[in-house]
């Protein structure tokens, strides 16, 4: 099972109000082994060496729902299955960020624990439980 990693900087990034979660566009990347990301250092997108995701069909999240009730917010997406029309990878990480925000604004990573390559046909599913996170 994948491991959730929060990027320290969304936590400033949501209050000096770089993210509108309930309408930005939220994307996925992914990087390689050699290429972790940093909870610490890494910023914005443009941070982490990527990998091509050009042979996927679609690497855009879909929030299901952005509220809170009694005090604790929680951003829900739909879970994702990503086919390969060609070779994509090897990839660990699965990288959030906010495609809407002007610098690709940082949210999260999934650790997957090893690296994952995808064929031709191959899919591959982000399942994100019953929500992305919660904020109490």
């Amino acid at each position: 099972m994948a491991t959730y990693n929060k990027f320290q900087c969304f936590v400033e990034d949501l209050a000096e109000g770089k993210h509108n979660l309930g309408s930005d566009t939220l994307k996925v990347a992914f990087s390689d082994a050699s290429n972790a990301p940093s909870a610490s250092a890494d910023v914005k997108l443009g941070d982490i060496t990527t990998i091509a995701t050009t042979n996927l069909d679609s690497v855009t999240l879909s929030v299901t729902s952005s509220s809170q009730t009694s005090g604790t917010y929680k951003l829900v997406v739909d879970d994702k299955t990503m086919t390969a029309s060609g070779a994509v990878g090897p990839f660990q990480y699965v990288i959030i960020y906010n495609d809407t925000a002007t610098n690709d604004e940082l949210i999260c990573w999934y650790d997957y624990g090893s690296e994952v390559t995808l064929a031709s046909g191959d899919t591959f599913k982000l399942d994100f439980g019953d929500q992305l996170f919660s904020l109490a």
